[in-house]
């Protein structure tokens, strides 16, 4: 039985059903492997980066230490949306409060903002090393790079707060199940039964508004930093920074390119059905997750020649625990 509250003469739902892939209903268990799959890929290519930053004290300087950080986000992102979702699939623990799912809300759009507000702090960490080079010690301090984390986190609460906050005020009387893996904004706002309009306006709003700052800021940083760099007169020095700035606009570009299909998508293919949405979804959510270990793992030279020396010593670890091979009849002594 689904949880009610009364007041101000409506009632509305207080708990729900996360019914994620409503078409599949009888085969939902066959999803579980595929995303626990992909989720603990997800965990262990993030966790390896990260260790490897964390372990070779060469690596504790701004830009690794805000790849690590950006990596950790991915991790708690990932962790946000698959093991509810794994739970969705079960009839037994799919039944989620409006408080929890509110929380799941907050925690979810947070950490995709606050991973976009950190590819702006490495657009202008990188910013500073290539274009003011000498200087670039003296000006990006351990105490201005917690500054602007700091800044990050308040700007994505500030960004968060306001659509989440007008979703706590909304009656709910139409269903009690959620046609998602998540608490994914509009698939909660379908069950209002109220004037939902200044909740679009709001989320459409600051949705727009975000990304196209943070895209306005982001292509003027690198265009500043590309045109630097094609000025410096040392190939290396050149190649290194192209090759750095590299792997942050392939980066930027899952990250926005993901998000925007699936909007896009969403707003365009209505005929298409819930089950190819939520897909979508899972997709534009994970698929950073995943890709962007891979893509400083194996394009930062630093990390990719530590990760190696790592692997051989694991290897020769393996190698130096197998037993050793008993001595065949003919090499035993006379």
């Amino acid at each position: 039985m689904s949880a009610w509250s009364k007041g101000s003469s409506n009632l509305s739902y207080t708990s729900f059903l996360l019914v994620g892939f409503p078409g599949l209903q009888e085969t939902r268990a066959l999803l579980v492997l595929p995303f626990l799959s992909l989720y603990l890929m997800i965990v262990s290519a993030n966790a390896l980066v990260i260790h490897t930053v964390v372990a070779q004290r060469s690596l504790h300087q701004p830009m690794y230490l805000l790849i690590a950080l950006l990596l950790a986000v991915n991790i708690c992102a990932a962790t946000a949306v698959v093991p509810p979702m794994l739970f969705s699939f079960s009839t037994r623990f799919n039944r989620i409060s409006l408080a929890r799912c509110l929380v799941q809300m907050f925690c979810i759009y947070f950490l995709i903002v606050f991973d976009c507000n950190i590819l702006l702090v490495m657009a202008l960490d990188r910013y500073v090393a290539i274009c003011n080079p000498l200087r670039y010690p003296e000006i990006v301090t351990g105490r201005l790079l917690a500054g602007l984390v700091g800044v990050a986190v308040v700007r994505s609460t500030g960004i968060v707060a306001p659509v989440v906050g007008l979703a706590s005020r909304v009656h709910f009387c139409r269903s009690d199940e959620i046609h998602h893996f998540a608490c994914e904004h509009m698939a909660l706002m379908r069950l209002s039964c109220g004037d939902i309009s200044l909740n679009k306006t709001v989320g459409l709003t600051v949705r727009i508004f975000n990304r196209v700052l943070d895209m306005l800021l982001l292509g003027v940083s690198y265009c500043r930093i590309i045109y630097a760099a094609f000025r410096i007169s040392s190939g290396r020095a050149r190649s290194k920074a192209l090759n750095t700035c590299g792997s942050h606009l392939l980066v930027i570009f899952t990250v926005y390119s993901s998000t925007m299909s699936s909007s896009i998508v969403y707003r365009v293919a209505r005929t298409a059905s819930q089950d190819v949405h939520n897909l979508l979804s899972a997709f534009y959510l994970l698929l950073p997750c995943l890709v962007n270990p891979i893509i400083y793992g194996a394009r930062t030279k630093e990390i990719r020649q530590h990760l190696g020396i790592l692997f051989q010593r694991a290897k020769l670890q393996v190698s130096a625990e197998k037993p050793q091979s008993l001595p065949s009849h003919r090499e035993l002594p006379a």
